[in-house]
């Protein structure tokens, strides 16, 4: 009987840990949460990451005007009339070193005037005596402006705010008809272009 005893108990024992084994049903796991909807793209986030730096920002860079203020032309203006004329010998289109001394009169301020300002330009006005027929001398009222302009040029004044004009003999400044009066009459002028 001792075995019979033990036998119901091991027989017992087996069956409570049958009974347990069966008697846990394995239940399906929770499916997980669906995931969130995303966020509309027009609701900006309420603050950014503590890692987050704005980008920095890019300096606008200014347009420099066209053409310059009432007070900076009056400055030009100024700047035009005191650079003397450069005059010319009869029938040359060279500039002599007096004529390379009124172009460098006040030429350095001018340039870095007018430099800002690329669409403001300036006309360089070639002129001759009396003598000679009148397609000679618009002709050489162009040399002469041009030479004028080349030594501009080489001064740092931009090729793109100087023009010339050649009035020949049609503007003279002295009607005299002597050495003295067309000596005033071969020289080049610089004004403002007509804006």
């Amino acid at each position: 009987m001792k075995n019979s005893r033990l036998l119901i108990l091991v027989s017992a024992a087996a069956l409570a840990t049958f009974a347990a084994g069966c008697h846990k049903k394995k239940v399906a796991a929770a499916p997980p949460p669906p995931p969130a909807p995303a966020a509309a793209q027009s609701t900006p986030a309420a603050t950014p990451p503590a890692h987050y730096m704005p980008p920095a920002a890019t300096p606008v860079a200014e347009t420099p005007s066209k053409y310059p203020n009432a007070a900076t032309r009056a400055r030009i203006d100024q700047l035009l009339a005191r650079i003397e004329d450069a005059y010319f010998d009869y029938n040359q289109h060279t500039l002599r070193p007096d004529a390379i001394k009124a172009l460098q009169a006040d030429t350095a301020e001018l340039r870095d005037i007018i430099s800002q300002y690329p669409s403001y330009k300036l006309v360089i006005q070639g002129n001759c005596d009396e003598r000679g027929s009148e397609e000679y001398n618009m002709a050489l009222g162009d040399a002469r402006a041009k030479a004028a302009k080349e030594y501009l040029v080489g001064v740092g004044i931009s090729p793109d705010q100087l023009s010339v004009v050649s009035y020949g003999k049609d503007k003279p400044v002295c009607d005299e008809h002597n050495e003295t009066c067309w000596q005033k009459n071969r020289h080049v002028h610089i004004v403002a272009e007509a804006q």
